[in-house]
Formats: C-alpha cells, sequence, structure tokens
C-alpha cells in the first residue's frame, strides 16, 4: 500500500521571490502566473516568509492610510503597516509554516488545519526551498481509482490482519467507498480492517458489513487471548 507523502504531491517548479523584491512586482507575479502566494527566500534558498494576496491586498484596502498608533490593535498596526509597505519585506507573512517533503499527505492536511493556511513551503533539511504544496494538491490522493483502491485493501490490508488470503471477505468499491461483506473469526480482526481500509489512500468512506464468530472484546483486560483467523 503506497503511502502518499509531500514529495508526491507538492509543485517543484516553485515561484519564489527575495525580500527586497518591489510591491508591484509581487502583484504582476500573482496575477500573470494565476497563483495566490509564493515563498520568500534569502540568497541562500531558504524559506523567511511568504506573500500572499491578502498581505497584498491591506494596500487595495486602506490606500494611504495613517492611523494614531495608541488607537488601534497590534494586528490593526501590523495591517497598516503593511498597508503601506513598498517592498515584500515590508508585507510578508513570518515566520512562515513549512513541512518536509518526506513528511506524509496527512501530517501536511493536519499542519493546514492546525495554523490555519492554505498552503506550506516545502524545504529540504538545511531550510532551503524544494517546492510548495497546497490544498487542493493533498486532494490528489483521492484521484485513486476504484480498482487501486480495491487492490490495496485486497492485497494489503487483509492478509495483514489474518495472517493468510481473506478468501472468506470481499471487497467492492464504488467511487471511492469500500464495502466490506464476509465473515472473519474474531471481532477485533473485523475491527482492525475496517480501520485499515479506511487509510487507504483515496478511500471516501468504509461500510462494514463483516460479521464474526467471537466477540472478543469481553477478555479485554484479561490474559485470555483470541487469536485472529478466518472463519
Amino acid at each position: 500500500m503506497k503511502l502518499w507523502r509531500v514529495d508526491d504531491v507538492m509543485t517543484r517548479d516553485v515561484v519564489a521571490v527575495e525580500v527586497g523584491t518591489p510591491y508591484r512586482t509581487v502583484v504582476d507575479l500573482l496575477v500573470g502566473r494565476r497563483i495566490s502566494a509564493v515563498p520568500v527566500v534569502d540568497r541562500s534558498q531558504r524559506v523567511v516568509g511568504i506573500v500572499s494576496e491578502a498581505d497584498l491586498l491591506h494596500k487595495v484596502e486602506a490606500p494611504g492610510t495613517v492611523r494614531p498608533w495608541f488607537r488601534f490593535s497590534r494586528r490593526r498596526r501590523a495591517e497598516d503597516a503593511k498597508a503601506a509597505g513598498r517592498t515584500v519585506e515590508n508585507v510578508m507573512t513570518a515566520p512562515v509554516v513549512t513541512i518536509l517533503p518526506s513528511q506524509s499527505v496527512a501530517a501536511a492536511a493536519r499542519r493546514m488545519h492546525d495554523v490555519k493556511v492554505k498552503r506550506l513551503p516545502v524545504e529540504d533539511d538545511l531550510g532551503r526551498l524544494i517546492g510548495i504544496v497546497t490544498r487542493s494538491d493533498l486532494l490528489k490522493i483521492h484521484l485513486c481509482s476504484d480498482s487501486d483502491i480495491r487492490r490495496d485493501v485486497t492485497d494489503e490490508v487483509l492478509p495483514h490482519v489474518l495472517g493468510a488470503p481473506g478468501a472468506t471477505v470481499r471487497v467492492e468499491t464504488r467511487d471511492g467507498v469500500v464495502t466490506l461483506r464476509g465473515r472473519v473469526h474474531v471481532r477485533a480482526a473485523a475491527q482492525r480492517i475496517v480501520s485499515l481500509a479506511g487509510q487507504v489512500p483515496g478511500v471516501v468512506d468504509v461500510t462494514d458489513e463483516l460479521t464474526y464468530d467471537v466477540d472478543d472484546s469481553i477478555f479485554v483486560g484479561s490474559d485470555r487471548g483470541m487469536p485472529f483467523g478466518v472463519a
């Protein structure tokens, strides 16, 4: 079963700017390339920030506005400073949240959610920019075909749990939804199959129609174990 990593879905031909790049140059770049943000790097290609449409829009929202510093919050003063900015250094967001190419797509999705960002610059072990991954890039795992998903569940999940080909477990896939039917020996095996099937790249949901001979949950906490197996 393929474990999708950031370097499987990221954009490698990434456009970047340096801190001294003029504001207007960044606007031209975003509009011309039809992108919504660019990483900011130093002369060694290390990531030092990111500048997005949201950063640039402060100048559109409040052109030339000057407010008494004591009347507004720190956030408002930072927004006003960006509105007055002339170069990337004045308008970029820093520090920036990044990710390594070896991390999983799931880890990237969690990080985006936790820090509430739409994209993550990808850097190598030295902090140098090597790509960028966006929310739409992460959705590429759901481009897996139903046949690929079924093969992963049948060839990777079932033997791992049952210890032998799962002849009594039938796998059907449609539009990314996996349906599991059949009979196994113990309840824990059925639950493990469902859990692992849900982790297969491309799976949208799992319909559990498995049955079992023994409810081994009653032995949890005791020294009486029940082996996994096929009925």
